[in-house]
């Protein structure tokens, strides 16, 4: 038995929603800012498809997820279809001259033995603190292209 969890998170980052785009889309480098991810990697028979591992504390969780909604520069929503029971969305707010916005929806089936072991209430403030703290690594990974854009250009 489980019971499904959901959190949002959002940040503010000091981009375009071009760049900001670019860097969420590329599932793989997913690694680079979101501290439970230990790999992603995107099926060559369909590219809708992809292979994740999450891996904290002990827990290793794998899963099959698929793109159910794609809108450039505005939503990538996902599901699994096998593995971890979880969906979500990535949402992209274009605020001009400000940057953009990004907001991250994720809803997971939890294991009944790990409900068991804490509470519900622990459990969603550990998730969506570590996602905060993924989205803010995401903001300084896409400062640092944006700067490294930057310098490509000057010289």
């Amino acid at each position: 038995m489980s019971n499904w969890l959901e959190h949002s998170v959002q940040i503010e980052v000091d981009a375009s929603l071009d760049l900001v785009w670019g860097l969420w889309s590329d599932l793989e480098q997913m690694p680079q800012w979101m501290k439970w991810i230990d790999s992603v990697k995107i099926l060559e028979e369909d590219p809708d498809l992809s292979r994740w591992k999450l891996a904290t504390g002990g827990f290793d969780f794998t899963w099959l997820s698929r793109i159910t909604k794609l809108v450039h520069h505005q939503i990538i929503q996902w599901e699994s279809v096998d593995g971890l029971p979880n969906r979500g969305a990535i949402r992209f707010y274009d605020r001009g001259e400000q940057g953009s916005i990004v907001k991250l929806t994720v809803a997971y089936s939890a294991p009944g033995f790990l409900l068991q072991l804490m509470d519900n209430l622990f459990v969603g403030r550990i998730v969506e603190s570590t996602l905060q703290a993924d989205m803010e690594r995401f903001r300084e990974y896409a400062l640092r292209a944006k700067a490294q854009a930057s310098n490509l250009e000057s010289t």
